[in-house]
C-alpha cells in the first residue's frame, strides 16, 4: 500500500540526518527533542535503536507551526 498526500506525493521515512538538513537543523537538535520532549515535537518512528521520520508528519508540524505574526498564536 502507498501512502499519498493530497498532492499527490508519496510519503517517505527519512533519517534524524535527513530530516534535520530538510528543516535546516542541527542533528542533535532533534534528538535532544525527542530525549527532553520539548523544542521541535515532530512524531517520529522508532524501529528498535533507528529513528525514522515520516515526512507527511514533518509538513503537517511545518504547516501547523507557521504564522502570519508574532502575535499570532497556535490553534489548539
Amino acid at each position: 500500500m502507498k501512502l499519498t498526500d493530497a498532492y499527490g506525493e508519496a510519503d517517505e521515512l527519512l533519517s534524524t540526518k535527513e530530516i534535520a538538513k530538510y528543516l535546516g537543523l542541527d542533528p542533535k537538535s532533534l534528538a535532544n527533542s525527542r530525549y527532553t520532549g520539548t523544542g521541535v515535537k515532530i512524531p517520529y518512528i522508532k524501529m528498535g535503536k533507528i529513528v525514522r521520520y515520516s515526512k507527511f508528519a514533518v509538513n503537517k508540524y511545518l504547516e501547523e507551526n507557521t504564522f502570519n505574526h508574532t502575535g499570532e498564536t497556535k490553534q489548539e
